[in-house]
């Protein structure tokens, strides 16, 4: 058994991590959310997220970050979502939050608007910074409409909102999602972004709905409640959000006293996060970590700024070797969580080395998009109801099954 493996190496995973805040995540590893798409057609969360958490709660993560829960009930990414807009679902939504924390693990609440990201098959009348559509995919999703001064306002004081109630109902803290293409990196970015106004026509502009998301959360939850932020290092399209401008979002939210920033890329046209996109080169996946230049740049600039990575993680020693370096705080796992349930726990005890996910590519990216995210819902509506995930079979299988539960709606992959 290698170094890692008799545990000279885990004291790094299993040594927990204090935020700036005092808020303490019991060790290193970390769920990182991943669209369940479980919820009732009411939005409310149900049996199903039950089971699936229930099935994580004793995995072995210090922190469990749940799949992007939505702000506005018209305004929704993918069927499946929850929404928390009121008091409604109070119940249900503590009862999620004590199943999914039973185990011992710290659980935040994802929090999230899509913009345009809205597949014409869940609704016709998305919103965005500008009326600006999903490059490339105009059958599949509508042209959005730009918001008013007025309405990105209101967006921001449901994130607030939808923050307040969740903590209420037990959760441990929040994370915004400013990834992947969702609304808040459709502000950053200025493909997305092309505004004159308060809200867009300089960097400085475009970065303020963020800040301003921020601010609004932490006047409702407070200082002890820890409030994160998942972030692209940039979004892998050219003339969009880059990696400088990214380091200069990221510089403006330390100074907000953001808790965690969980470094991530790409968007659903540039699905970098999923490893199968060309613009990875072969020695980065190597290295497992896919962003973890970046990381290291804002670990250079911000050593204070407690950092989560996720994208690539297989091996204990990658991410032993990751946490050692001093380049970032936390682990983030995502499909591995989805084939192999107990992989953190495994891993804490010796018992296991690697994960078995690989990257499934044909060499067609749409497919190879849609193969990968397919397959690990799946898994996940699998353990939803009641049953364990099945890793050996064959990823088309998995991508029927998608597209029979969902039907059209199952062409728009699932990624929180």
């Amino acid at each position: 058994m290698s170094a890692v493996g008799a545990g000279v190496g885990l004291a790094a995973l299993a040594r927990p991590l204090t935020l700036p805040n005092g808020f303490v995540i019991p060790n290193r590893l970390a769920k990182a959310a991943l669209s369940e798409g479980l919820g009732r057609r009411d939005f409310s969360p149900g049996s199903r997220i039950d089971n699936l958490y229930r099935r994580w709660a004793d995995c072995g993560v210090g922190l469990s970050i749940t799949g992007n829960v939505m702000v506005d009930r018209t305004q929704t990414g993918e069927p499946g979502n929850v929404v928390v807009e009121d008091r409604r679902h109070l119940d249900d939504l503590a009862r999620w939050a004590a199943t999914a924390k039973a185990g011992g693990s710290k659980v935040w609440v994802q929090i999230n608007h899509p913009g345009r990201q809205i597949p014409r098959t869940v609704g016709t009348h998305p919103v965005a910074p500008s009326a600006i559509p999903l490059p490339g995919a105009a059958r599949l999703f509508a042209t959005p409409r730009a918001l008013s001064g007025g309405e990105v306002r209101d967006i921001i004081g449901r994130f607030a909102n939808t923050a307040r109630i969740v903590v209420e109902a037990g959760f441990d803290g929040i994370q915004i999602h400013g990834a992947h293409g969702y609304l808040v990196s459709q502000f950053l970015s200025p493909l997305s972004n092309q505004r004159s106004d308060e809200w867009g026509g300089t960097p400085e502009r475009r970065h303020r709905f963020v800040l301003e998301v921020v601010r609004a959360i932490r006047a409702e939850v407070g200082a002890d409640v820890p409030v994160g932020i998942k972030l692209n290092s940039a979004d892998f399209q050219k003339g969009g959000f880059a990696e400088a401008e990214s380091l200069e979002v990221v510089h403006k939210l330390a100074e907000e006293g953001i808790d965690l920033l969980e470094v991530s890329g790409g968007t659903y046209t540039s699905s970098a996060m999923l490893g199968v996109d060309e613009s990875l080169k072969e020695s980065t996946r190597r290295r497992e970590a896919y962003f973890m230049a970046y990381a290291e740049r804002v670990r250079a600039a911000l050593p204070e700024l407690p950092l989560m990575l996720t994208g690539g993680f297989r091996t204990a020693g990658g991410m032993v070797e990751a946490l050692e370096s001093g380049s970032i705080d936390l682990v983030g796992l995502g499909r591995p969580l989805c084939v192999q349930p107990d992989f953190p726990a495994e891993l804490l005890a010796g018992r296991a080395q690697e994960s078995v996910v690989v990257p499934h590519r044909s060499g067609i990216r749409l497919l190879d998009n849609l193969t990968e995210l397919t397959y690990y819902s799946v898994q996940m509506w699998r353990m939803g109801n009641g049953r364990e995930p099945a890793p050996d079979r064959h990823p088309a299988i998995n991508v029927g099954q998608y597209l029979l539960h969902n039907g059209l709606e199952g062409l728009r992959p699932r990624r929180a």
